[in-house]
């Protein structure tokens, strides 16, 4: 039998070895997916409400950087049409003179400027544009505000620290659908709580914890410490310390999440749902205080503007997980940005799954046949026991793409199979899902790993996780081959793992399809399984 342990994407393990273990999906369940589609659902690029937002264009206007994202499709996993990010410091030297950054202000008026003029290029509907913390609380913020909406003809909506925190932690939910535990989103002159848990955004505060706002203080990093302890033991009085998990959002934190990969030679350099336990925090931290900040800078491709931020932010770090003593620490790039396209998303767009509902878009726009994924899932799914949706949104997954790579060149298919699932910006798969995800593709594509570079990669798995990814890909290889269109149509699959037993019954119609490469395929698979193999013909 195949061990479900590869496909259960809900437990994760600490550094610790604890079991944290996510609430039940409140997204969406295998009964709810039944329908004329089966259990894949109906696309969601069929569904009206999701292609009126085709195309969405966001402006964040922060404490330190101002953005332009463009999402595109109707896909639930954001997929990033247009993305650009100005560092004009807005914020810097706020504490100080109450006003915001005079050259900041030039530059993200100028900024502003030209995404207007890029959106109307792009013939996206009217942008919506936020503000944060240095809009919101500088003197002449309302002046800079007016000036906007005069020269660029966009309206400014300034958002309060509790407004920030919400949409926030929306963008997690976005990404994380069943995400429980609290997000700390850190901006230039702010840091912003939020509990989610079931879908929903619970409690939430704004504090003054923002790096260009803690800039200047007197009395060094102690200087610092003293400020940041009293202000964050606040925030727990209001939030509570019982959150196993925290969600890292915003710029600083990912610097430090780069520069904790780049300490540990992690071998996938994908920020989003990067992992951190309170150890490799703490260790980075002292990394961060002892090497040469500049060729830090170099090696993990920090900016620096970025990097002069780095060292109190983890400062404010430090202190936060000492307060709040979470057991695991997680990295999303998503945020206030993604919480804005959440909030147009309605509830029946929402409940998609979005590693899912991106497989299915990448389908049917990349795939010889669209379609197919669905019918070679109904082929190989006799193989494996597990039912519960959870545990089989993987294999599903790996049917939608086991296609969409087939323009690379031959000799390199399956390399590209893995580079695509592993890098691909997908949400609601961890990295060890994303692996796995790469190695079963790898597998579709070519019976052996042997001489491959994922090496390092491929040894983020236990040794089950791998067999189990070879026996996915080779069953999608031999499915993919005995039928191009409709494996499912013309023979089945039938597999008793105590008897070790692999049975393939043939329709007629399947008899001469067959053939030598197909027989060599479906050997392989059983020879992955460690199973015995029977041959069977359908009367009909």
């Amino acid at each position: 039998m195949i061990d479900s342990t590869a496909f259960d994407l809900a437990v994760c393990t600490t550094a610790t070895g604890e079991d944290i273990l996510p609430t039940p999906k409140s997204a969406l369940t295998l009964a709810a997916a039944q329908s004329e589609w089966g259990v894949f659902g109906r696309p969601l690029f069929l569904d009206e409400d999701a292609r009126a937002l085709s195309r969405v264009g966001v402006v964040d206007v922060g404490s330190n950087s101002v953005r332009m994202v463009v999402f595109d499709g109707a896909a639930r996993s954001p997929a990033y049409f247009y993305n650009e990010k100005i560092l004009c410091g807005l914020g810097a030297g706020l504490r100080e003179t109450g006003l915001l950054n005079p050259k900041g202000k030039a530059r993200a008026l100028s900024a502003i400027k030209r995404f207007q003029k890029l959106a109307r290029g792009m013939g996206i509907p009217p942008l919506t544009a936020v503000a944060t913390a240095a809009v919101r609380e500088a003197q002449d913020g309302p002046a800079f505000r007016e000036e906007i909406l005069q020269e660029t003809g966009l309206n400014l909506w300034v958002i309060d620290g509790e407004e920030e925190a919400r949409l926030s932690a929306q963008g997690v939910l976005l990404g994380w659908p069943d995400a429980k535990g609290m997000i700390c989103d850190i901006g230039g002159s702010s840091m912003e709580l939020a509990v989610v848990g079931d879908g929903e955004v619970g409690k939430r505060i704004t504090s003054p914890l923002g790096p260009l706002k803690l800039q200047g203080l007197k009395g060094g990093r102690k200087g610092i410490k003293d400020h940041i302890k009293p202000i964050m033991a606040d925030l727990a009085e209001t939030m509570g310390t019982d959150h196993k998990r925290i969600y890292l959002v915003g710029g600083s934190w990912r610097a430090i999440a780069r520069i904790d990969m780049e300490r540990r030679g992690y071998p996938l350099h994908v920020l989003h749902e990067y992992r951190m336990s309170v150890r490799d925090v703490s260790k980075t931290i002292q990394y961060i205080r002892t090497n040469n900040l500049e060729d830090v800078r170099a090696k993990t491709g920090t900016s620096s503007a970025r990097m002069a931020l780095v060292p109190i932010a983890s400062e404010v770090l430090r202190q936060l997980v000492l307060t709040f003593r979470p057991k695991e620490i997680c990295i999303s790039s998503y945020g206030i940005r993604e919480g804005l396209l959440y909030e147009q998303m309605p509830a029946s767009v929402r409940a998609r799954d979005p590693l899912i509902e991106a497989c299915r878009f990448a389908e049917q726009k990349d795939a010889r046949i669209p379609g197919v994924g669905k019918r070679l899932h109904r082929f190989i799914e006799p193989i494996f026991r597990a039912r519960e949706y959870h545990k089989m949104r993987l294999i599903r997954a790996a049917c939608l793409l086991h296609d969409v790579t087939w323009r690379a060149h031959p000799d390199y298919r399956a390399e590209v199979c893995f580079d695509n699932a592993t890098r691909a910006n997908l949400g609601g798969l961890t990295h060890k899902e994303r692996v796995f995800l790469g190695l079963a593709l790898l597998h579709r594509y070519k019976n052996s790993r042997e001489g491959s570079n994922f090496a390092p990669l491929i040894e983020m798995l236990s040794d089950k996780e791998i067999q189990n990814a070879e026996v996915l890909g080779k069953a999608m290889r031999f499915g993919a081959m005995i039928a191009v269109d409709a494996p499912d149509e013309i023979a089945k699959l039938s597999y008793f793992p105590k008897k070790k037993e692999l049975i393939l019954t043939l329709r007629p119609e399947a008899i001469d399809l067959f053939g030598e490469v197909s027989e060599a395929r479906f050997m392989s698979l059983a020879s992955s399984l460690g199973a015995n193999t029977q041959i069977k013909h359908a009367k009909s």
